[in-house]
């Protein structure tokens, strides 16, 4: 009996209640599969297959899925809007599951002034020139929700910017982007487990 109380209440005190939003930004097209602007898709690729989460919902301009990651309840995001208008797609759906974009929500995206497979996890900031996070804080009307920033690598000179970023990895970059992401995935998870002063500590500067 003891034990059946036990359980009951110790499950009762694991769960914080919270609700998390974590959507990675991208193109939603094929041709964009693999690009350096989208990387923060397959972060969320990478977190689905492991938590066995599939984005099998379309709603609110966006495909997502829910599930659990740990003892906490989530919802991993791909806004199908592209790049330029991401808020379009998460603030909608941060308003319809009353989630605290300031607490609860973590986006993913590329960084062009991180070398490939570096990452940096933020709980705001501004967007630093990208569009996606533009959208979003602009949609929000705040730029203080967490982010995980996945570096795709330097611009060379000789590149146009939108070239650079709707390119493919090439060589030890393709090998690199992958522990990028995979990075990624973990800072997710503690974000949702201890904290984003404790991935900010694990994460920045490796």
């Amino acid at each position: 009996m003891w034990g059946i109380f036990a359980r009951l209440f110790g499950k009762r005190e694991e769960e914080t209640g919270k609700m998390y939003v974590i959507a990675g930004l991208g193109n939603p097209e094929k041709k964009y599969f693999e690009t350096r602007h989208n990387v923060g898709f397959a972060t969320i690729d990478a977190l689905s297959d492991k938590y066995n989460i599939e984005l099998t919902e379309t709603k609110f301009k966006a495909a997502f899925g829910k599930g659990r990651i740990g003892n906490e309840r989530v919802i991993l995001v791909k806004p199908l809007t592209y790049m330029n208008l991401s808020g379009e797609a998460i603030r909608p759906i941060c308003d319809y599951f009353k989630v605290d974009s300031k607490e609860e929500l973590i986006v993913i995206s590329d960084d062009v002034d991180l070398d490939v497979g570096k990452i940096r996890v933020r709980p705001k900031g501004s967007a630093g020139g990208h569009n996606g996070l533009k959208s979003i804080i602009a949609q929000l009307g705040h730029s203080e929700f967490n982010r995980v920033r996945v570096g795709v690598g330097k611009r060379p000179k000789e590149y146009d910017m939108v070239d650079w970023v709707l390119g493919h990895f090439q060589g030890e970059d393709a090998v690199s982007i992958k522990e990028g992401i995979n990075k990624a995935v973990n800072a997710v998870e503690e974000i949702i487990s201890t904290g984003v002063d404790s991935a900010m500590n694990d994460f920045n500067g490796k």
